[in-house]
């Protein structure tokens, strides 16, 4: 039995080559992963960014490496790095814990992988103005944007990659519109559009395009007329293992009670509140 194709590789390029450089969500992200290197407290001197704008992460991380295409097979050697980030297209990957794997492998111990990617939020306001306007006027559903994980699965697939001190954590990024039309050209423009397989191939009908900007403009306006977008970018950061690191105890291995840490009596389990 073939495994489903879930993205469409060949549209993901060529939406990629006609951005017209809207890269304002990659700066942002790539501000907020300085930060994080940051508080680290750690000197990196072989990184690898990966993804269409990893020269782009680079520069802002301040961060000096080689910068990949993040294909299917990542063009990493074994031991190669003690910093890879993959940069805002981990949520395009076929196969994504088999780039984690991969990433993985290629750090030195203790060399650390943060992925930063589109998470379950993200475009909730256009997925759902879609979804009310095919169904009203269509009578079905179609996929016209992509599907993104939620927080607690992206976080499980560090653990599938067998990757140390595994951490998810997500920020959202608001961005406002003079309307959903104004949207859909950022996402163009930013090589963001929908290339998933099983999408439609024939053009948009224009009552459905009209239903969903009503609906969008009805439920996600602000007070002054604009549009919201959500954008949620979810970090996972993880390290490869290493002798070094800080592991858990083993159960039962505590040497102080927590009452006495808490300076409180003992309470024996099967104690039972007075009513």
């Amino acid at each position: 039995m073939m495994a489903m194709t879930l993205f469409d590789r060949t549209a993901l390029t060529l939406h990629r080559k006609r951005a017209s450089g809207a890269s304002f969500l990659h700066e942002a992200a790539a501000h907020e992963l300085s930060e994080r290197l940051q508080e680290v407290n750690r000197t990196f001197t072989n990184a690898v960014f990966v993804g269409p704008e990893a020269k782009l992460w680079s520069q802002i991380t301040g961060q000096t490496g080689r910068c990949i295409e993040d294909s299917p097979t990542l063009d990493l050697a074994v031991g190669e790095a003690d910093l890879i980030v993959h940069g805002l297209a981990l949520h395009w990957a076929e196969d994504p814990v088999g780039q984690l794997v991969q990433m993985r492998r290629a750090l030195r111990p203790d060399g650390m992988l943060v992925a930063a990617l589109f998470g379950g939020q993200t475009l909730n306001e256009l997925r759902t103005s879609f979804a009310e306007a095919e169904i009203a006027v269509e009578g079905g559903l179609s996929p016209r944007v992509a599907p993104m994980g939620e927080i607690r699965d992206l976080g499980a697939l560090l653990q599938r990659a067998q990757l140390a001190l595994p951490v998810a954590d997500s920020i959202d990024l608001k961005v406002d519109y003079a309307d959903p039309l104004a949207l859909m050209r950022d996402l163009r423009a930013m090589g963001e559009t929908n290339a998933v397989e099983a999408r439609r191939r024939n053009f948009l009908r224009r009552a459905t395009l009209m239903q969903a900007l009503s609906h969008y403009a009805t439920h996600f306006a602000r007070a002054d007329g604009r549009i919201e977008a959500t954008f949620e970018v979810v970090f996972l950061t993880g390290w490869a293992p290493a002798d070094t690191q800080q592991q858990p105890l083993r159960p039962g291995s505590a040497k102080t009670r927590l009452a006495d840490a808490l300076r409180v009596p003992e309470q024996s389990m099967d104690m039972r509140e007075e009513r």
